[in-house]
């Protein structure tokens, strides 16, 4: 998978906290990009505030309307991510 990161301003590293729950929402973007397979990827501590931190991400980042960020997080998929970033 080939990852862009030239298109973000920032990049922000987020350390799990131990019995804090991680989830991760992951937006494809390469129909904004062009480049093949590129994905968003934000986290939070509920599914709701990943998926808002992609959407604001899609907003301020992308430069996306309301109407592609609404397409674009149809085709998201939010996971439970705290198992595989234990700090154990």
């Amino acid at each position: 998978m080939r990852n862009n990161l030239s298109t973000l301003d920032s990049v922000m590293v987020q350390q799990p906290r131990r019995d804090e729950p991680l989830y991760c929402c992951i937006v494809p973007v390469e129909s904004i990009t062009g480049n093949l397979e590129e994905e968003l990827t934000t986290f939070g501590k509920s599914e709701d505030a990943a998926r808002c931190q992609a959407q604001q991400m899609l907003f301020l980042n992308y430069k996306c309307n309301e109407e592609q960020i609404q397409q674009l997080m149809e085709q998201a998929r939010s996971e439970y991510v705290s198992p595989w970033c234990s700090p154990n």
